[in-house]
């Protein structure tokens, strides 16, 4: 029984055995232009296949400037040609195929009826060739993001000072791969600490750039020992002098310097959330911004405070991460912070952390972290517990 197939408006049909030919050839179309995922191959395999096996006089795919054969986007005026949209799965236009017939005559039932099979597999070949290259690139940035992630850890510190009677400790939890939180703690010449904690404006790679930048110059600043008011102020200048994208990056910084011997420390805060400094027997001391976060305007000038650090004492410098945390709508805040810390039992620096980052845990319930969490913590033991150590 003969099976055909009839082109409306001009009683052309194709019989059995050109059915059978038409799904030979288009098996093996489909072998061809499936045998690569590279987005123009697949176009180029395309173009030879509808010039040299379906002999037409020229094809192209005009927005990627690929032609084969005649130029069918200069042909004479009323030559035929016919145009196919290579549509992804959700009918999105992908590109389009132009063919030029030859002598510009109509296309028959089996070159149109061929051509419109080979647009549908080219479709497909076209859309998982584009899906590969993401893919390529996903992996690729996830490469990339892990091994700025591995270089941003190793800034921070690493080693950090022993000193008889203090318990120092950090914890750092990016919200993406990388983050603009900066924490760093530097050893000086004379026996004091230099400890630092800032948060660049934004989230993510751009922020975590400005956070590079933001250590090398301190630690290039500070290696001249300069008063920390002095410092804040270079800073705020130098980062302003940086240029417009920096300026947009500013960075809010909490700055101390302590004197392990005598106890007394020096704090400036820019633009930073306030530094808790809770002493055993008296309210709480809460070192709050004297200038503008560094970078926002030039020519500020910064002042500090002086206090002392005694036995028992134990410090919290932190970033935004932590009181922003959020059950629905109720928020941890600086509050629920101070008190967090001012009550946990523990008089080890890495003992208070964790206890912090606990109660952080249970308030969120489950929910995810929204914002990058640094913290510094610092302890002084007892006059006994210094003299059994």
């Amino acid at each position: 029984m003969e099976l055909e197939a009839q082109l409306a408006g001009n009683g052309e049909t194709i019989d059995l055995q050109q059915q059978v030919f038409r799904l030979q050839a288009l098996l093996e179309v489909s072998r061809q232009v499936h045998s690569t995922i590279h987005e123009q191959e697949v176009l180029e395999q395309v173009l030879r296949i509808v010039v040299r096996e379906l002999e037409m006089a020229g094809a192209a795919f005009p927005d990627a400037s690929l032609i084969f054969g005649q130029d069918p986007t200069r042909a004479p005026e009323g030559s035929a040609l016919c145009s196919y949209p290579l549509n992804d799965r959700d009918g999105n236009r992908m590109t389009e195929l132009v063919v030029a017939t030859p002598e510009g005559r109509s296309l028959t039932l089996y070159e149109a009826d061929f051509l419109e099979g080979l647009v549908l597999q080219a479709a497909v070949a076209l859309e998982n060739a584009r899906n590969h290259k993401r893919n390529l690139e996903f992996a690729r940035l996830q490469q990339d993001l892990e091994a700025a992630r591995d270089i941003q850890r190793s800034l921070l510190p690493q080693r950090l000072p022993r000193i008889a009677g203090y318990s120092i400790a950090f914890r750092s939890d990016t919200c993406y791969e990388v983050g603009g939180d900066y924490l760093d703690i530097v050893e000086e010449a004379n026996g004091t600490l230099l400890m630092v904690v800032a948060d660049v404006a934004g989230k993510g790679l751009a922020s975590a750039i400005m956070s590079t930048s933001f250590r090398a110059a301190l630690r290039g600043i500070a290696a001249t020992g300069l008063p920390l008011d002095e410092l804040a102020t270079r800073m705020n200048q130098h980062h302003w002098a940086e240029g417009e994208q920096a300026r947009r990056r500013y960075v809010t910084a909490i700055f101390m310097r302590l004197d392990p011997k005598t106890g007394a420390i020096e704090v400036v805060n820019a633009g930073h959330n306030p530094g808790f400094l809770v002493v055993p027997g008296t309210a709480p001391i809460e070192f709050k911004a004297t200038g503008t976060p560094l970078g926002l305007l030039p020519g500020m000038h910064y002042s500090s405070e002086l206090g002392s650090f005694p036995a028992g004492a134990r410090l919290l410098f932190y970033t935004d991460g932590l009181t922003e945390v959020f059950r629905g709508d109720e928020e941890f805040g600086p509050e629920r912070l101070l008190n967090e810390f001012s009550r946990c039992p523990s008089s080890n620096a890495d003992g208070m952390l964790d206890a912090l980052w606990s109660a952080l845990t249970d308030f969120a319930e489950g929910g995810a972290q929204g914002d990058d969490m640094t913290a510094l913590a610092l302890s002084r033991g007892t006059q006994q517990t210094e003299m059994e150590a």
